[in-house]
């Protein structure tokens, strides 16, 4: 009897080092065991999270096309001035050519006129038949050098300024688009948005007059700016030398194929604004128009993200923000 205690005393003794050891074993094929059950309560959030990353964007629909006013941004029957400006550098331009040069031309000729009649009548060989050997005046001679320079330094001083706003440099936060001439259409990108080119072309006489636009300055897609916002356009031509010219905004540079020539303005208020290429290109210079479709700011952030770009200087989450507001259904009105 003491013989089969003692044997198993010593199988316990024998089997106890490997039941310590299969201990740890336990608990962990219990961790793993528990692992796949946490795992696939994890799974649905991770999943759903998933589906929110991978689905697509919510598609944002482009504001109208907005319809143009009759005799703003395009000639007017009869006009013998300068068209409606609707930029600073426009408006400067319009005042020196209206207040400024055109009442200085005026007055001088009138002047000369005077003159001219004057000396036809007092120097008449009928009253003067021995002619006068008068060789210089001094005092008139003095007026006619000191007078003209008056009214050219009353006219530089604007006309600098003037210069000098026309090529101010657009600041850093400026809308960038990039414009190219074409025999015989234009192409506008904008870079900083992630908008690839598009072309411009003109409307047929038909699509034109059914749009309510001007025919010969109607394109099928217009170049759409913000209006109010600072803008820079870095034009250049693929072919020849055209000339991107918008007179109601005082809009005139060439595109030289090879050269990046910048122009910077901001448009006072939306409307649509008419050109044409302005530098002869060929056979088909005069139906290559442009026109600006100058949109109110939120209507211009709708319409970037319509064409599937981005807001420049926007965080993802605030392009996603303002792609939801855009596509968001109206709130129901409550029932009273």
């Amino acid at each position: 009897m003491k013989k089969v205690k003692s044997l198993v005393l010593a199988g316990l003794l024998a089997l106890a080092p490997a039941m310590a050891m299969n201990g740890p074993a336990f608990a962990q094929d219990n961790a793993v065991a528990a692992a796949p059950a946490a795992d696939n309560a994890a799974a649905p959030a991770e999943s759903a999270a998933n589906a929110v990353e991978a689905a697509p964007a919510a598609k944002v629909a482009a504001p109208p096309r907005m319809k143009p006013t009759e005799g703003i941004g395009m000639p007017r029957p009869g006009e013998i001035t300068l068209q409606e400006q609707f930029t600073s550098t426009g408006h400067t331009a319009r005042w020196m050519h209206d207040k400024l040069l055109l009442p200085l031309c005026f007055i001088m000729s009138i002047f000369v006129l005077i003159l001219m009649l004057y000396a036809m009548w007092k120097f008449r060989a009928a009253a003067n038949p021995v002619p006068s050997k008068t060789s210089h005046n001094t005092l008139i001679e003095v007026i006619w050098t000191v007078v003209p320079v008056i009214i050219l330094l009353v006219i530089a001083v604007p006309s600098i300024g003037l210069l000098a706003d026309q090529y101010k440099p657009a600041p850093k936060d400026a809308v960038v688009v990039k414009v190219t001439g074409y025999q015989w259409y234009w192409g506008y990108e904008y870079p900083d948005a992630g908008i690839p080119e598009f072309v411009s072309n003109m409307l047929p006489e038909d699509k034109a007059k059914a749009n309510g636009e001007p025919y010969l300055l109607a394109p099928d897609n217009r170049l759409v700016l913000p209006a109010g916002r600072p803008i820079k356009l870095i034009i250049t031509g693929a072919d020849v030398i055209h000339a991107f010219a918008v007179p109601s905004l005082w809009v005139k540079m060439d595109a030289v194929p090879g050269r990046l020539n910048e122009k910077s303005f901001t448009i006072d208020k939306p409307g649509v604004y008419y050109g044409q290429c302005s530098e002869l290109c060929g056979a088909r210079h005069g139906f290559m128009p442009i026109a600006i479709e100058a949109l109110p700011p939120a209507e211009f952030d709708q319409w970037v993200l319509s064409q599937g770009g981005k807001l420049p200087g926007a965080a993802p989450a605030a392009t996603a923000a303002a792609t939801a507001q855009a596509v968001a259904p109206a709130a129901p009105a409550a029932k009273l």
